[in-house]
């Protein structure tokens, strides 16, 4: 059966463990990207990992944007939202539909 991982600092993520979600807390960006590999070659279908932590290893996430799994989503952090979220989630939809579907030429 896949899991769910969630991989950040400790203050964002210590209350998905009360989920039933595998917690990693990491800090490190070389830990991180490490874990996220090890992560990503065991049973997990999603990790959720920081937007902070994710802009640090932005490389390593895009890894896995073309796999099929695990599915990386970017989660607020603590320290608030930075929209990296939101962005890749934009993406991910105009890359599957063919084009941007928030676009709107009264913006």
């Amino acid at each position: 059966m896949y899991r769910i991982a969630v991989l950040g600092d400790y203050d964002s993520i210590y209350g998905f463990a009360t989920l039933g979600l595998d917690t990693f807390p990491v800090t490190d960006p070389s830990e991180a990207a490490k874990k996220l590999h090890q992560l990503a070659s065991q049973e997990y279908a999603v990790v959720y990992i920081t937007e902070g932590l994710a802009a640090q290893i932005g490389h390593e996430v895009e890894k896995y944007r073309e796999q099929v799994r695990p599915a990386v989503i970017l989660i607020p952090g603590v320290s608030g939202n930075t929209g990296m979220g939101i962005e890749s989630v934009r993406k991910s939809v105009e890359q599957a539909v063919g084009s941007d579907i928030l676009f709107s030429e009264n913006k």
